[in-house]
């Protein structure tokens, strides 16, 4: 399940394991999971305390990053696996 207090984005596929890694060098942030890592399209795990703190690092990052919604999100996960949109 998706939650709308986490943080989604999407970055060059080739930078996920980058982001991974910067997200993990700040402690009790959150933890970065990928939703398609073919189109670079990820989240991270948030509170509502840590949220605003990812964003900004997120676009602090040196390659293009877009921060998208919780239902752009929800929406392509449905478009991933067409039996989510029954529920």
């Amino acid at each position: 399940m998706l939650d709308p207090e986490w943080v989604y984005f999407r970055i060059p596929p080739s930078e996920m394991t980058f982001v991974t890694r910067i997200i993990e060098g700040y402690e009790y942030l959150g933890v970065v999971t990928a939703l398609d890592g073919k189109t670079g399209m990820g989240f991270v795990r948030t509170t509502v305390d840590t949220a605003v703190m990812t964003k900004n690092i997120l676009q602090s990052l040196p390659f293009p990053v877009t921060l998208i919604t919780y239902e752009d999100a929800l929406q392509h996960k449905k478009k991933m696996n067409p039996s989510l949109a029954k529920r």
